[in-house]
C-alpha cells in the first residue's frame, strides 16, 4: 500500500527541531521526501538530518542552511529544493523567533528581525516555490502562524503583528490559487511544549515563588484551557492531514491546534 505523501517533496523551514522537526519526520514517515532548514549547533543539525534520512529510508536528508532574514538565500533554498529534489510539492513555512517587551522599548533591530523572519519570509518562499507548484497543478502551502496570529498578548507587539500578517497573507493566496490544484492554510498553534518553551517554567517559578507545576498552568498557560502542552506531534498531524489528499477543498483555513485557548 502507498504511504500518504509517496513521491511528494516537502520543503520546511526552521525544521532542525521543534515543531519543524516533527513535521518534517512525519512526512518522511508517509513518503516524502524532505529538506529541511534552519540554525543550531552543527551536531544537533545532523542528528535531525539523520533521523529525517532514516525516516526517508535511509542516508541523510537534504539541508539548507538559508537565512530566513535574507530573501536571496531563500529564493536560492527553494531553487536547490527544485533542482535537487525535482520539485517543490509542499512548502510549510515554520520559521520563527521572538522578543518580548513593552511597545515604547522595543529595540528596532528586533522589531525589523521578527517581521522578517516570521512574515516576510513566508512571501519569499511562497513567492518562489508558487509556479512550480501552478505548472504541477498541485501543492500544499502550509504556514505556521499562532493563537496570536488571532488574538493578542501585551509585550509581544512585533510577533503578533507579524502572525497576524501571516494569517492575512494565508487568506489572499489562497483565494489567488483557489483554481489551480494549490491550497494555503495556516496552523495556528497554543503553547508547545519545545525546550524553549520550557526553559520559561523555572524563571516563572522563581519570580512569582510557587512551584515548576503552579508556574506552568496559572502563568506561562494562564489563557489555554487544557492546562497542558501542545505537543509538537499534535501540529505535525495537523500539518499531515493539511498536505493529504483529502484536504483540497481545506483553503485559506487557519487551524487553531490551542488547547481551546482561542473559544474563550
Amino acid at each position: 500500500m502507498a504511504k500518504t505523501l509517496q513521491g511528494r517533496v516537502a520543503l520546511i523551514t526552521g525544521s532542525t527541531s521543534g515543531i519543524g522537526l516533527a513535521i518534517a519526520l512525519r512526512y518522511a514517515q508517509e513518503g516524502a521526501r524532505v529538506m529541511l532548514n534552519g540554525f543550531g549547533r552543527p551536531e544537533d543539525i545532523a542528528a535531525a538530518r539523520a533521523a529525517v534520512g532514516a525516516a526517508m529510508g535511509g542516508g541523510e536528508a537534504p539541508y539548507s542552511p538559508a537565512d530566513m532574514a535574507k530573501p536571496a538565500e531563500i529564493r536560492a533554498m527553494v531553487a536547490d529544493c527544485q533542482r535537487d529534489l525535482g520539485g517543490c510539492d509542499i512548502l510549510v513555512d515554520n520559521a520563527g523567533v521572538q522578543f518580548v517587551s513593552p511597545v515604547e522599548d522595543f529595540p528596532d533591530d528586533q522589531w525589523d528581525r521578527i517581521i522578517a523572519i516570521n512574515l516576510v519570509s513566508n512571501f519569499h518562499a511562497i513567492k518562489a516555490a508558487l509556479p512550480a507548484m501552478k505548472a504541477k497543478g498541485w501543492g500544499r502551502i502550509i504556514n505556521i502562524a499562532s493563537a496570536h496570529g488571532l488574538v493578542a498578548s501585551p509585550y509581544k507587539t512585533a510577533y503578533v503583528a507579524a502572525k497576524h500578517g501571516v494569517l492575512g497573507l494565508t487568506k489572499s493566496v489562497a483565494l489567488e490559487v483557489a483554481r489551480t490544484g494549490v491550497t494555503c492554510n495556516a496552523i495556528c498553534p497554543g503553547f508547545v511544549r519545545t525546550p524553549l518553551a520550557e526553559a520559561q517554567v523555572k524563571p516563572l517559578a522563581e519570580k512569582f515563588g510557587v512551584s515548576e507545576e503552579k508556574a506552568l498552568t496559572d502563568h506561562l498557560l494562564e489563557r489555554q484551557p487544557t492546562k497542558k502542552w501542545v505537543e509538537v506531534e499534535e501540529i505535525a498531524e495537523a500539518a499531515m492531514f493539511l498536505a493529504g489528499p483529502n484536504s483540497g477543498s481545506i483553503n485559506g483555513s487557519a487551524l487553531s491546534v490551542d488547547g481551546g485557548w482561542i473559544a474563550q
